[in-house]
């Protein structure tokens, strides 16, 4: 792993480790919503769905942290990050965070694309 791979996989890990803590321990304080941006927070909200997502998002940074299964963590949230960028361009229109964590996913899924032989033929 060159200093490049090991400075996104810590800094994307930092990233979703603190947003999905700060979903259930709110220390980081969040700016109010309006429009579609809240419509869309209060029902995901509201099915429990943001808390399953925050999860995985915590789990993922611990293993990509812990060096545990880490090829596999980068395609566990790579949905989750192609989700921020949707959200980012559909809802608020500006991709800001997202296409950041979609760029670095899709760099490290490429780099780590060794791993991957027996799922892609």
């Amino acid at each position: 792993m060159t200093v490049l791979d090991k400075i996104i996989t810590y800094l994307f890990a930092f990233i979703y480790l603190v947003f999905g803590l700060n979903f259930f321990l709110n220390f980081i304080p969040m700016p109010e919503l309006e429009g579609k941006a809240l419509e869309y927070m209060v029902l995901l909200g509201s099915t429990g769905y943001m808390a399953a997502v925050k999860v995985l998002e915590i789990t993922v940074a611990l293993m990509l942290l812990l060096n545990i299964q880490r090829p596999l963590a980068w395609l566990l949230i790579a949905p989750v990050s192609i989700n921020i960028l949707m959200y980012d361009v559909f809802i608020v229109g500006l991709p800001a965070l997202g296409l950041l964590m979609v760029l670095l996913n899709a760099y490290m899924i490429y780099r780590n694309k060794a791993h991957y032989a027996g799922i892609i033929k």
